[in-house]
């Protein structure tokens, strides 16, 4: 059940629904909009009576929400909801597409230095690596842990970027939030229940993957977990279902972007690279992606695959990625949008970024790292 505020509803008027419902044990939450105030209420609302509620003094309308998920939906909240990741907007009523880019994981500072400014300077909003990494096999590289992290972080000093990287466990919450601008949650742990309610629990943004078989009503339900435990900053991430299709790793279901959409308030952005497993295929959905409407891009790049320790196959090289990047602009204007630029368009040294990403892809390749052991294609996404 929602409680619509009058547009000059006073803040002891507020507080009188606020009242009355936690006396009726359910839990309440405030959005404040620019004109309105709702309360949403949650919990068994058949002990209220949804009368009791309508004539309290500051209540224009009271509405009853009939989707499973109540935060998530809206009916709760009509308008798009933007949120903000380290300066980076995603959703709300923006026409800005920001584009996460970077390696699957963490490989060494090295690495990790040269790919995090390769995509700070073709234009990515937002850096990614993966310093925990669930894989499908034990004995596969799992990740740097928290000399990962460390890793990140100088990388966002470097190119100004924020980051965002997984958190595989609850226990290590805290500890991911203390370094990053962001926590994913993976498509594995769509449904890890306690991992949901504890990043819930802190302020920072969670993008949340789409569970490689679940339905758009189960990811939302997903959603409505982190959002029922206080943390309104979420970004909805889809990265492709598992299908009788092998042709290509998952099959990217564009059309839950315009299901998301209309079901939804929160932001929606689409994952290429885990959905089809494969580098040649990543540009044309990537395209795809923003031109149904898209709230944004997370997309891997190496700029060796072959050597990569995680997902090499589906990672872009940094010269593909700046293509793209410059192939995304058309896009997205002819659907009204365009392509965010980094926060303060700057990179190591102090270039502008579209001169960067020009210096950077001119034809001078970057000093390649030592080649290591190769692996397979097996990271959750």
């Amino acid at each position: 059940m929602i409680v619509v505020m009058r547009q000059n509803a006073t803040e002891d008027e507020i507080h009188g629904v606020i009242r009355v419902a936690e006396n009726a044990d359910l839990k309440v939450h405030v959005s404040r909009g620019e004109e309105r105030t709702v309360v949403g209420l949650i919990g068994d609302v058949r002990r209220l009576d949804a009368d009791t509620i309508a004539f309290l003094p500051g209540v224009e309308r009271v509405v009853r929400i009939l989707q499973p998920f109540k935060l998530a939906s809206r009916e709760f909240m009509p308008s798009r909801s933007p949120v903000p990741l380290g300066g980076v907007l995603f959703g709300g009523d923006g026409d800005e597409v920001p584009v996460i880019a970077g390696p699957c994981a963490v490989e060494s500072e090295e690495s990790m230095m040269r790919i995090a400014r390769l995509v700070a300077g073709a234009g990515a909003a937002v850096l990614r690596g993966g310093a925990f990494k669930p894989r499908t096999s034990p004995y596969s590289f799992q990740g740097l842990g928290e000399p990962g992290l460390h890793i990140l972080a100088k990388a966002r000093e470097l190119t100004g970027l924020p980051v965002v990287t997984e958190v595989v466990s609850p226990q290590d919450v805290e500890l991911v939030g203390a370094y990053a601008d962001a926590l994913q949650i993976g498509s594995r742990n769509m449904h890890n229940y306690a991992l949901l309610h504890e990043v819930g629990r802190q302020p920072k943004p969670v993008i949340l993957k789409r569970g490689m078989m679940s339905s758009v009503e189960e990811w939302l339900m997903a959603a409505e977990y982190i959002l029922s435990a206080g943390n309104t900053n979420v970004i909805l991430c889809e990265r492709g279902i598992r299908t009788f299709e092998t042709s290509t790793r998952n099959t990217l279901d564009l059309s839950a972007v315009a299901v998301v959409k209309k079901l939804s308030h929160l932001p929606v952005i689409v994952d290429p690279s885990h959905a089809t497993g494969r580098a040649d295929m990543v540009v044309p959905m990537a395209l795809a992606a923003v031109a149904c409407g898209a709230d944004g891009l997370m997309v891997e790049v190496h700029d060796d695959p072959a050597s990569a320790l995680s997902d090499g196959p589906q990672s872009l090289r940094p010269e593909a990625f700046a293509d793209m990047m410059r192939r995304l602009e058309p896009v997205a204007k002819a659907v009204g949008r365009r392509i965010a630029a980094p926060p303060g368009r700057k990179v190591a040294g102090g270039h502008e970024w579209g001169d960067q990403r020009d210096d950077e892809h001119s034809g001078q390749s970057p000093q390649k790292r030592a080649h290591g052991p190769a692996s397979a294609s097996e990271c959750a996404g």
